[in-house]
């Protein structure tokens, strides 16, 4: 047979030329803090002066933004750990992932995809530094098997003020205190690249707890400089403004600075490798700030609006966003930056397909999130009860649908008993002390002991006391979500329109709390193992 010379040499460099040609998938560093609501310094270029994001500085996070595209309008799919995660693993609501969803007695579902299961199948080197989905476990994750944990270098670094606060007292000075905890962060981060085999595209996800409590007290000003008397005037309505609750804000804030720090490490690593512009930056947290009233385990923007900026391949540089996104969004998001097909049963939508990151700035795409909870701490309530509630928030509205107003939302205040006051100690440093879906602190503590003050009454009963079955709140003339207009009869075709667009979207999705099985989230899997679950 006779064969042209030339077409092997030919058909080779055709074949080297396509393969040279096909574009390298993008690396994806996720960078996910427990507890860090909306604050960062690159909103208050947005919102304006009076906020407490006058105060923080987080310079990387604002060049994540600068460099990307800022996400105005991100929430959470429900203000809790475990099950804002599971969504966002599964790119699907909380309320589709059953027990992967429920704090204490957490176990996957095998059937359900999850973004790392599917990158790690289509060849993405996989790690993780911190927490990532409670309870973790590497044998029963949303993984799928084992994926490999990098702090070997330290983990510190989790009780960021506490620890530096101590080597300060020991005699170092403040700034060799906080770089032994970034070099722990680095160290972490340099065994998951030389565990790269080759240039594999990874995906890392470094979940700091430190934004969680507890802090050492005052560290706000004494570890970053911040006057808690700079928050006068600009704390939310519903915070006390007095000293006490602003230096503990302030110290909340002083960790998100903390948080920042080891984001400008991570960059700082991928940059001197050549890797920080093929590899897709994501710094986002799981819900809004811990033992502060509206904040976490509330349906309220102060306990689901996050920070969420983006930076890498695919993303429009300098680009502020107003569509609503949910965290779910990320993980068909993740999947379509990475070419690998997207499940049907992701009920989730790509940022890319939302418009978000497009090069101007856009409130397009989408017109409304939808939030819920069930149970956080089972002790809260007396038999493990859940507080079940569902939301929809859109541009200019908050319905909320409180399924059992008849119990208490963060925890029932029983031990509060008069003659039963616990110490400001007692409730300021132990997390279980009382109305416990509530993280314990400073704040919580100055409350409890004023609840019975006539000037401060009202701002305890708001936080802790029973809610109506329904929730309705004017966000363009209310932002804080202070007065309830549920009632209201120049709202009430809102009102009616709202709640039947949620009981549709719950029922749509199969929500088990309309679904005619709500006794699934009744039954509290404090063992673990609840006999009769999956029948439920």
């Amino acid at each position: 047979m006779f064969r042209h010379p030339a077409l092997p040499p030919l058909f080779l460099l055709v074949f080297a030329s396509l393969a040279n040609a096909q574009p390298r998938r993008p690396n994806l560093l996720f960078i996910f803090a427990d507890d860090w609501g909306r604050f960062a310094s690159a909103y208050a270029r947005l919102d304006g002066p009076g906020t407490p994001n006058d105060l923080v500085k987080t310079p990387h996070f604002d060049r994540l933004a600068r460099e990307g595209t800022l996400v105005r309008q991100a929430f959470v799919s429900a203000p809790s750990c475990t099950p804002c995660r599971s969504a966002l693993l599964s790119g699907q609501h909380f309320w589709r992932t059953g027990r992967g969803a429920i704090l204490q007695g957490a176990v996957w579902d095998e059937n359900i995809p999850t973004y790392p299961r599917l990158m790690a199948k289509a060849g993405y080197h996989l790690g993780k530094t911190g927490k990532v989905w409670s309870p973790g476990n590497p044998a029963d994750s949303p993984y799928g098997r084992p994926v490999p944990g990098f702090e070997k270098a330290g983990g510190r670094y989790h009780n960021y003020s506490e620890v530096v606060t101590e080597q300060v007292k020991a005699g170092k000075t403040i700034q060799q205190a906080k770089n032994d905890l970034l070099n722990e962060v680095g160290g972490n981060f340099d065994a998951f690249l030389q565990a790269r085999p080759n240039s594999t595209p990874f995906a890392y996800w470094f979940g700091p707890t430190h934004v969680h409590r507890q802090w050492a007290r005052g560290s706000g000003k004494a570890l970053w400089g911040l006057n808690p008397d700079n928050l006068k005037g600009k704390l939310p309505p519903f915070l006390p403004d007095v000293p006490e609750v602003r230096e503990d804000f302030t110290d909340y804030l002083g960790e998100v600075q903390a948080l920042d720090a080891y984001a400008g490490l991570l960059l700082d690593r991928l940059e001197k490798r050549g890797e920080l512009d093929s590899t897709l930056v994501v710094m986002s947290g799981d819900h809004g700030p811990p033992g502060f009233p509206h904040g976490k385990c509330n349906l309220y923007d102060f306990g689901t609006r996050v920070a969420l900026a983006l930076r890498g391949p695919g993303v429009k540089k300098g680009t502020v966003s107003d569509t609503l996104v949910s965290l779910p969004d990320l993980a068909p998001t993740f999947l379509e930056m990475a070419g690998i097909a997207i499940p049907d049963t992701m009920t989730a939508n790509s940022l890319q397909s939302l418009g978000v990151l497009s090069p101007t700035r856009t409130r397009a795409g989408r017109d409304a999130v939808f939030i819920g909870r069930e149970r956080h701490y089972p002790t809260a309530r007396a038999g493990g009860l859940p507080y079940p509630q569902r939301a929809i928030r859109t541009h200019d509205h908050l319905y909320i649908i409180n399924f059992r107003p008849d119990r208490w939302p963060l925890g029932d205040p029983r031990q509060l008993g008069e003659g039963n006051t616990p110490s400001f100690n007692t409730v300021a440093n132990f997390t279980g002390a009382t109305l416990s879906d509530e993280d314990a602190g400073p704040t919580k503590a100055w409350l409890v002991m004023h609840r019975t003050d006539p000037q401060w009454q009202s701002y305890f009963d708001k936080a802790y006391g029973k809610r109506p079955g329904e929730e309705l709140y004017a966000l363009q003339s209310d932002p804080h979500q202070m007065v309830n207009r549920a009632g209201d009869p120049s709202l009430e075709t809102t009102r009616a329109s709202l709640r039947k667009r949620l009981l549709q979207t719950l029922s749509d999705t199969g929500d088990p709390r309309v679904s005619g099985k709500g006794q699934y989230y009744e039954i509290p899997p404090l063992a673990g193992t609840v006999p009769g679950w999956k029948d439920q």
